[in-house]
């Protein structure tokens, strides 16, 4: 048995090597971590030419990236509200909602041009509220957990490390998110329910008292941390290729302008995988906050294989979307505020040492 789990185990796509030293016949000890991380003295580097308002890892720079993600989740959930819409729509209600050109015009055809606005306020109070725990959190931990591992293991590791750290803030994101998600989709499914936020939320409390609004908190975290994991980590490796074989000049050469296109782009390719690895949990999720008494298990059992893809085609445009405008939001507000911005990752030069890649 353990001799069929250490194969497994190498080929994993988060395996990273490990690096022995051998001298002599000797086996030698790996050099202690170096005192500073990699992304610090390359920030310590960059000071000379720049001038930031904060230091690296400190609590105004967590505060003003808390600021950044209510911004850029904030705004950007809310702009595509009534795309949203009409994706939940489709999920809950495959046989009146056929396509999204036609959810559209249903939707039009009887609540007016304003009906595709329903749920905004929840929409943009809960994903406010997440932004602030996905990309502060996210922060916190990417730091936290990057001194824990050393600086050498850190950029071996640093998939592993950016996974980690985005499911470990996606979780406490999410129970911040789940009591406007469960009021948004009761508003946008059900209709006649309630129109507004205010009507919403005593009715909800009234019918099922405080679990109607943390009863969906696991679905959300079916869907939002696969969906946060991509998100950052498929984010951040992308960055590091654009600049490593895309962009024709390093990134400490390139203007603001051309760092945030970059940005952007690498946005916008893990907001196509985000929407497929948390598709099926959306659909899951939907079902769930309009049903009564219903369970996460016994929704997907009926929904089938099948049924939890409607409505794939809308999502992907809208977190494609999303996610390349929020990154964009994002790293706009930490130009703006002056804030440390580490560049892609390099290996440390006490690693490069060890496998004789410099003299």
């Amino acid at each position: 048995m353990f001799s069929s789990i250490a194969p497994l185990a190498r080929h994993n796509p988060f395996y990273a090597p490990h690096f022995q030293l051998v001298q002599d016949g000797v086996r030698k000890r790996p050099a202690e971590p170096a005192e500073a991380p990699a992304a610090r003295r390359g920030l310590a580097a960059a000071s000379a030419a720049e001038e930031y308002s904060c230091e690296y890892g400190s609590l105004k720079f967590y505060a003003l990236c808390g600021v950044g993600g209510v911004l850029s989740c904030g705004l950007t959930h809310t702009g595509v509200v009534p795309l949203d819409l009409v994706k939940c729509r489709m999920q809950v209600d495959p046989q009146k909602y056929k396509s999204i050109f036609n959810g559209f015009s249903v939707t039009i055809n009887e609540d007016g041009v304003r009906g595709l606005a329903k749920g905004w306020a929840p929409t943009f109070i809960g994903y406010s509220m997440q932004g602030l725990c996905k990309f502060g959190f996210y922060e916190v931990f990417k730091i936290l957990y990057g001194n824990m591992l050393g600086e050498e293991n850190a950029y071996l590791w640093r998939t592993s490390l950016y996974l980690a750290a985005s499911a470990s803030a996606e979780f406490f994101a999410d129970i911040a998110l789940a009591p406007m998600e469960a009021a948004k989709v009761r508003i946008q499914t059900q209709p006649g329910y309630a129109n507004t936020l205010r009507q919403a939320l005593p009715k909800m409390f009234g019918e099922e008292g405080i679990w109607a609004f943390y009863k969906g908190v696991a679905p959300l975290w079916m869907r939002q941390i696969p969906y946060t994991m991509m998100k950052f980590a498929c984010f951040e490796r992308t960055v590091e290729a654009l600049y490593k074989y895309v962009v024709p000049k390093p990134r400490s050469e390139c203007t603001k302008g051309e760092q945030l296109v970059v940005t952007f782009v690498a946005g916008y390719i893990a907001g196509v995988f985000c929407a497929i690895v948390s598709h099926p949990a959306d659909s899951v999720v939907s079902v769930l906050n309009k049903e009564k008494g219903s369970s996460a298990s016994q929704v997907l059992m009926r929904l089938g294989f099948k049924g939890v893809w409607k409505g794939l085609f809308a999502r992907i445009i809208m977190i494609g979307t999303l996610t390349a405008l929020q990154w964009f939001i994002y790293d706009s507000v930490k130009v703006y505020f002056r804030l440390p911005r580490p560049p892609p990752p390099e290996m440390p030069e006490s690693l490069k040492k060890k496998l004789g890649l410099t003299e």
